[in-house]
């Protein structure tokens, strides 16, 4: 009876080892290369989502075949999401999915919380109208944010190149090497940099994949510096001093641009001395005084 019982306990071992074989592998492989590679290992509610198949891209495409399409809508956001970091195909089409689902959401909270009791028609559209704008004021947002950090490392770039350049490098080999060093103070700049020697690997002229780093980032500076590349490499100046130059006349604009902000100081701080402070002043300067005054003539 017991040799019955472990035959029967081995078998079923044997066939559970199977059938975990067969329906968990996956599972399985995913594990031990989280184990063997933990640098790897996936983040928690993202590998869910990634191991059931509900990705963002997925999510895109479903947007994409119920939403109205226009292409020259899609080209302008394309434009603002690739100038705010985002270069992912995917990105338009949850950005429109959000632009047209952000106004539903909005009224339904708005009814939910019954706020259209004060006015029905009025508070609605308000929702609605706030909905569908708030995206795009957040993109702007991202946009500015991603520019000023590019016009405030734009100058340590410029240096950097110009230290290769002399140094014996190419211009090609610089921008290569100044994306690798500066990748940890300026990110931004150095992915753009990096999409650059990825561009011009692929077969692209230098000055188009400068150019569209300059669509890219849409920021002026950056514009600026790729006319004079361009205008060096037809004429045949030396690029290290053409970098040398701008990176000189970009410091001095952003010292202009602090002094100027120095000066209109003084006009912006007369708002609130007349509406903050010297109601304050005048009210403890003048209320015992005017106390007093009252008691004496009463």
């Amino acid at each position: 009876m017991w040799i019955g019982i472990l035959a029967f306990l081995g078998v079923f071992g044997v066939i559970a080892t199977g059938g975990m074989l067969l329906f968990y592998r996956q599972a399985m492989l995913q594990r031990i290369s989280s184990v063997i590679t933990p640098a790897q290992k996936e983040r928690g509610v993202l590998a869910t989502m990634q191991q059931s198949g509900f990705t963002l891209g997925n999510i895109s495409d479903q947007l994409e075949k119920v939403l109205p399409k226009n292409q020259a809508d899609a080209s302008t956001i394309q434009k603002k999401l690739t100038m705010a970091g985002y270069r992912s195909d995917a990105a338009v089409n949850l950005f429109t999915g959000i632009r047209y689902l952000l106004p539903v959401l909005f009224l339904a909270i708005v009814w939910i919380t019954n706020l259209v009791a004060f006015n029905q028609l009025l508070v609605s559209v308000l929702a609605l109208g706030v909905g569908y704008l708030l995206p795009d004021i957040g993109i702007r947002y991202l946009v500015s944010q991603r520019q000023k950090k590019i016009r405030k490392g734009l100058p340590d770039v410029l240096d950097m190149l110009v230290i290769c350049i002399e140094a014996g490098l190419s211009l090609d080999q610089a921008t290569q090497r100044t994306a690798q060093e500066l990748g940890p103070s300026q990110p931004v700049l150095s992915d753009e940099l990096g999409l650059v020697v990825l561009e011009q690997r692929a077969g692209r002229p230098r000055s188009e994949a400068w150019r569209n780093m300059a669509e890219r980032t849409g920021e002026e500076n950056v514009r600026n510096l790729v006319s004079m590349l361009v205008q060096a490499e037809q004429f045949g100046t030396s690029v290290a001093k053409t970098l040398r130059v701008h990176s000189d006349t970009l410091r001095t604009k952003r010292v202009q641009q602090l002094e100027e902000a120095a000066a209109k100081l003084t006009v912006k701080i007369i708002f609130p001395l007349v509406f903050f402070i010297f109601p304050s002043l005048f009210v403890v300067t003048l209320g015992p005084a005017m106390i007093t005054i009252s008691k004496t003539f009463k």
